[in-house]
């Protein structure tokens, strides 16, 4: 995409030079205007014809300041346009500086930082937000990059798995029609919950939602109720905590990060006797989202890793309701950017994890605390 086209005009420096010349030529005419406003104006025109030691006149003295004066503001004209000219290119050289930044960045070249030395100032407070700018850039590029290609491994997966089992159906005709549509079906659904996945993670990342007024606490039970048959599946109970604490978003993304937390921790449990608390609170303009899950102990260089794309963790089982798309946590997370939030994720000593999203509060008022427990 071309940048607009304009007409060529004069250079900043040069202008910057006319101005500082023009400044210097007008204050020495005011020097000029107030010699003759407050001295030579109340001198007599011609000197009087009296004995003595001669007296000049106005004319005398206006033909011996003439000359001089006009030579001077010469000079100060000349000295006006390289004084200027040289102040201009010192005082833009962080500007040149800049621009260099822009056209390299302009070529690709993300990893280029001005780095202006010196005290700070506008120009280097405009090169600094630069700098910081294109390292978030820089960073969000390279996060873009990588997520696509893990999408795209992802998604290229249950195609392959498709096209091969298209490919043993009609290599051998008397394999069982239902067992192959039952198969083909799980795994178009998980192709689908994948791509879900992937426009949900999309639109947290861009911003593009509506916000309101939204109590957390109602949420939580929200998410709880709904996953309810999935926890008794597991043998897995559910305790649900807080209080009422109002944050402002997007009811529907804040509903999703809630469950994805929620579902994490009853399928990364232990089946039949595991546990998960979910706690609301609201402290200090803070709201924040707790959910605890018992299960395997999780190593803290894993948990680092568990809210990036695609990144499930070891100790999950490869059933179904395991299988997931990996986005689960990573949803969280932008969600929770999206939000002006973050979310926290550390191992539990006894096993399991520990992850709480922290979230602005809306500033409402705080009710008393619900069905409470010891985890």
């Amino acid at each position: 995409m071309s940048g607009m086209r304009r007409p060529p005009g004069l250079s900043v420096r040069l202008r910057f030079t006319l101005s500082y010349a023009a400044l210097v030529i007008v204050a020495g005419g005011v020097l000029l205007v107030v010699v003759w406003v407050f001295l030579l104006r109340y001198v007599p025109p011609h000197a009087p014809h009296t004995p003595g030691p001669f007296a000049p006149g106005r004319n005398d003295l206006v033909r011996a300041f003439a000359p001089p004066a006009i030579w001077a503001l010469a000079f100060l004209l000349v000295f006006g346009l390289l004084g200027g000219w040289m102040l201009a290119g010192r005082m833009l050289a962080p500007l040149t500086r800049l621009t260099e930044g822009v056209r390299a960045v302009e070529s690709g070249e993300l990893s280029h930082r001005v780095a202006l030395e010196g005290r700070r100032d506008e120009f280097r407070e405009l090169a600094d937000a630069f700098d910081s700018m294109l390292a978030r850039l820089e960073r969000h590029i390279a996060e873009q990059r990588r997520f696509a290609a893990n999408a795209s491994h992802e998604l290229r997966t249950p195609l392959a798995i498709t096209r091969t089992l298209l490919d043993v159906a009609r290599n051998d005709p008397g394999h069982d029609h239902a067992e192959l549509i039952a198969r083909l079906q799980g795994v178009n659904t998980r192709a689908i919950e994948l791509t879900e996945a992937l426009l949900l993670l999309s639109r947290a990342g861009q911003g593009a939602f509506t916000t309101e007024p939204v109590d957390l606490s109602l949420l939580a039970e929200e998410a709880g109720e709904v996953l309810l048959p999935l926890a008794e599946k597991h043998g897995v109970t559910v305790e649900t905590a807080g209080e009422v604490a109002f944050v402002t978003g997007s009811r529907s993304l804040l509903l999703q990060a809630t469950m994805n937390l929620l579902h994490n921790g009853i399928v990364h449990n232990t089946p039949g006797r595991g546990h998960v608390r979910v706690d609301v609170g609201a402290r200090d303009s803070t709201v924040t989202l707790t959910v605890e899950n018992t299960g395997a102990v999780i190593g803290a260089h894993l948990v680092a890793t568990l809210a990036e794309p695609f990144q499930r963790g070891a100790q999950r089982a490869r059933t179904s309701d395991h299988a997931g798309t990996g986005l689960g946590l990573a949803i969280v997370r932008s969600i929770a950017h999206a939000h002006g939030g973050t979310l926290f994720l550390a191992p539990r000593a006894s096993g399991g994890l520990h992850a709480s999203v922290q979230l602005p509060g809306a500033g409402a008022g705080i009710a008393a605390s619900r069905a409470s427990g010891e985890f």
